[in-house]
């Protein structure tokens, strides 16, 4: 992984002209041992094995055969490269490998994570070969005695072995091994004096920002100088190295997309008049609230709490494990459409490249960073294994040295949680790897970033909720009520409301496909969705299942989007104690209905549509506090003052308003404004049927949030006093399609209350999806077209409760 440009060097990336051959595991030492004629597959570089045979027509990802049984021989001529020196950089190879110059050795890996730089003398008639060897006798190797085995893993080798842990994960995603070079390899020539070993900071002093910049140069310089905004500064020299300071005064800062502009500057070197492009990077501080008790976790990003909220990362391809700019782009842009402003890359996945960073900074997404360890008793008294801990924990902190994006450092997922739920004692799973050698690491090189030990770690035992960093599966895995989203404490959620997400083309016909579930449990997460399904509509889901099985799937895509707006609702609201919360996961990693509110083909799910509402900065939330009446909370995230109109109706039968109210406000910046409704109303009215004096009044209340000055909508909010299931209406839709300036618009209305209602369009994405809908209040969704889209859009409008079906 390199982020800063590379100055004085002429790198070429050697893409093309590769192929590979699997072979036995073992049968050959050196590459003129290999048959004269083997079987040469054309191989995809950056890439992997998998991607390789995929392409190939040799592998099927949704039925993936093993990868870990062969050793494969990648080749590739260097005939036609100049002579001389050059450096090859291998920036990522997985994961057990051998490279050679003919039948030279001269390079040997036993890490995925690593970045290779060899120096060699090229003749310029020389053939490269890497053997990746098979994992799987590697994977066999004895080493020192874990003191607990995790399930989640079906190899307990891995422990040993610096792999991803994707593809050793049944039930949480295919069994597709990573295997190959699978980040770039390149050939680089030295063609001017070089810069190396380069240290950079940016960050915030106030309102001004400071970068600071130190450096190797291969010189002397007559004049060196650093540059950003407009402003410039000599570099001074002492032992042996350049540095610089900067400071910029009234710097725009870099903030998450839903709290300001995530402003970027570019950062140059001018050598003797010359000019390089050095980063864009961002100014930002960051750090962490704990609170008066010590067990919170609020991030602070300039001098203002953030309430974090996105999701977990797991892969843009986990055939290709990609690292380019076009692969990771549709997924980053969907997070931030949706309103996340964090992405967590867990300790089960791989580092992402510079890329990644790259487009996080440019879009607003702070990323959570898991170093890649996950679950196991690792072997941190071995010192090889420490070395190489060290070397990619170094290499991934340079490369993202220069990103404001990257905001949290974390030890890894769930290694303390493992040990503790097997009730062993804090002495043995809390150890020196999280606790020592990576805080050490993060400490001497991003000081300026809050590390955390652990996902989760802080409470009396790491997986209790209510302090410091959480995996909330209260409501979720253990089908908890929506109010134990309150009664946990949650201080932050770094993974949570792990459901089996629906895709509007999943039927569920016959098959578990693709349905995720826990090793060594006789459940999955379909039953936890279908759970949430009997609570919020009051039906038996299997029986609904075999009467009426289209009627199941409309209640099953809606009810885990209901369940993750209701829940967020909970812990956004003013007086929450939580800080933050991060959805299991972001993409499905297969076919099928997995966690991911976009599935494997990057569509929006309508859970992904109720996230996008959930997340809004300005937002409007009932709170239902019982015999203290139904209260609103609103919030404004932004950093203006904002006049708004509020305005609340309770309607009986989806229609008829029984009481009402309005109010006029104004929200502060970065603020919020709560207020019972009973204020609006003027005298006591039970909004949400505590006190049940006689017959309920009313089945649903809507609130609407309308800018003062423009009338705009900015948010809605809805409370069910007697449960979804007592407002599901027979409603219609009027509908129409215009068009505006290319761009297609579907306007809806409906003279009674419509809940969940989906909008279905071929070759069209809707704007907004899975609302709920008023009456005599129109909505306007965009239509968005999607690649290969022709013509104007036409489909279909329905909602959960009426069987009718209007079309435009």
């Amino acid at each position: 992984m390199r982020a800063l440009s590379l100055i004085g060097v002429e790198t070429s990336l050697l893409n093309e002209d590769w192929s590979l051959v699997l072979t036995e595991p073992g049968a050959y030492a050196l590459p003129s041992d290999l048959p004269s004629m083997p079987e040469n597959i054309p191989a995809i570089v950056p890439g992997t094995v998998a991607a390789a045979l995929e392409a190939a027509g040799r592998f099927d990802r949704d039925d993936p055969e093993p990868l870990i049984d062969s050793d494969v021989w990648y080749r590739r001529s260097l005939a036609g490269e100049t002579p001389g020196p050059v450096i090859l950089r291998f920036a990522g190879l997985a994961t057990v490998a051998e490279v050679f110059l003919d039948d030279r050795l001269i390079l040997s890996s036993k890490s995925m994570f690593e970045s290779h730089d060899v120096p060699v003398n090229l003749a310029g008639r020389e053939t490269l070969s890497i053997c990746f060897r098979a994992l799987k006798p590697h994977l066999e190797m004895s080493g020192p005695r874990a003191r607990w085995r995790p399930r989640l893993m079906n190899n307990q080798g891995l422990r040993l072995i610096r792999t991803t842990a994707l593809g050793f994960m049944s039930g949480w995603c295919p069994d597709v091994q990573a295997a190959g070079p699978w980040r770039p390899v390149s050939l680089i020539r030295a063609v001017r004096k070089r810069i190396s070993d380069l240290r950079f900071s940016a960050t915030l002093r106030g309102g001004e920002g400071v970068l600071k910049v130190c450096c190797a140069y291969e010189g002397p310089a007559r004049d060196f100088r650093l540059v950003c905004d407009g402003q410039e500064v000599s570099f001074g020299f002492a032992e042996g190295k350049y540095s610089a300071e900067l400071r910029l005064p009234d710097i725009k800062p870099w903030w998450p997309h839903t709290h300001g502009e995530p402003a970027l500057h570019d950062v140059t070197l001018r050598i003797d008049g010359e000019r390089f492009p050095l980063a864009r990077t961002g100014f930002r501080t960051v750090s962490v609230d704990r609170g008066e008790d010590g067990n919170d976790f609020a991030l602070i990003v300039n001098g203002e709490k953030i309430f974090c909220r996105g999701a977990v990362w797991t892969s843009a391809d986990i055939v290709k494990l990609p690292g380019d700019r076009e692969s990771y782009e549709p997924w980053l842009r969907l997070a931030k459409d949706a309103g996340m402003n964090m992405i967590r890359i867990p300790g089960i996945a791989t580092y992402e490249s510079p890329d990644f960073f790259a487009l996080c900074d440019e879009l607003g997404l702070m990323v959570w960073q898991d170093f890649m360890f996950a679950n196991f008793d690792y072997p941190a008294a071995d010192p090889d294994f420490v070395i190489h801990v060290k070397k990619e924990v170094e290499q991934f902190l340079a490369a993202t040295q220069v990103s404001p994006s990257l905001v949290v450092l974390c030890g890894g997922s769930e290694i303390y949680q493992q040990g503790a739920m097997l009730g062993l004692p804090e002495r043995i799973w809390k150890g020196p790897l999280c606790e020592e050698t990576l805080a050490g690491l993060a400490g001497e090189h991003r000081p300026d970033l809050p590390y955390i030990a652990n996902s989760p770690s802080g409470g009396a035992l790491p997986f209790y909720p209510n302090a410091g960093v959480a995996h909330y599966y209260g409501v979720g895995a253990y089908k908890r009520p929506i109010e134990d989203a309150r009664r946990a404490n949650v201080r932050f959620a770094a993974e949570c409301l792990a459901f089996s997400n629906l895709s509007a083309t999943e039927t569920l016909q016959g098959s578990k496909a693709g349905i995720p579930r826990d090793a060594g449990v006789d459940w999955d997460f379909e039953d936890v969705r279908d759970h949430y399904l009997g609570e919020f509509y009051g039906v038996d889901p299997q029986e609904l299942r075999n009467g009426d099985f289209g009627r199941y799937l409309a209640l099953s895509r809606a009810v885990t989007g209901e369940v993750m707006e209701a829940t967020f609702a909970e812990w956004r609201r003013p007086g929450s104690t939580c800080n933050g919360a991060l959805v299991f996961t972001l993409q499905d990693v297969m076919q099928g209905p997995g966690w991911g509110v976009v599935d494997v083909d990057g569509r929006p799910k309508s859970a992904w549509h109720a996230l996008k509402r959930a997340f809004r900065p300005v937002q409007i939330i009932f709170a239902d506090e019982g015999t203290n009446g139904l209260d609103l909370h609103l919030l404004n995230e932004t950093g203006g003052t904002l006049p708004v109109v509020l305005e609340v109706t309770c309607l009986r039968d989806g229609r008829i308003p029984v009481v009402s109210g309005r109010r006029e406000l104004t929200l502060p910046a970065r603020g919020s404004e709560s207020l019972a409704c009973v204020d609006l109303f003027g005298a006591f009215f039970d909004a949400n049927y505590a006190y049940r004096f006689g017959p309920p009044s009313h089945d649903v209340t809507v609130a609407r949030l309308k800018h003062a000055e423009t009338s705009e909508l900015i948010a809605e909010a809805f409370h069910f006093p007697l449960g979804r299931a007592k407002a599901l209406h027979d409603a219609g839709f009027s509908t129409s399609l215009e068009e505006d300036d290319g761009a297609f618009w579907l306007q809806l209305s409906t003279d009674c209350f419509a809940q969940s209602v989906s909008i279905d369009a071929l070759g069209y994405r809707a704007g907004d999806n899975w609302f709920h809908l008023a009456p005599n209040a129109p909505k306007r969704v965009q239509l968005e077209a999607l690649p290969g889209a022709a013509g104007r859009p036409g489909g279909t409008v329905r909602s959960l409760g009426s069987n009718r079906v209007a079309r435009f």
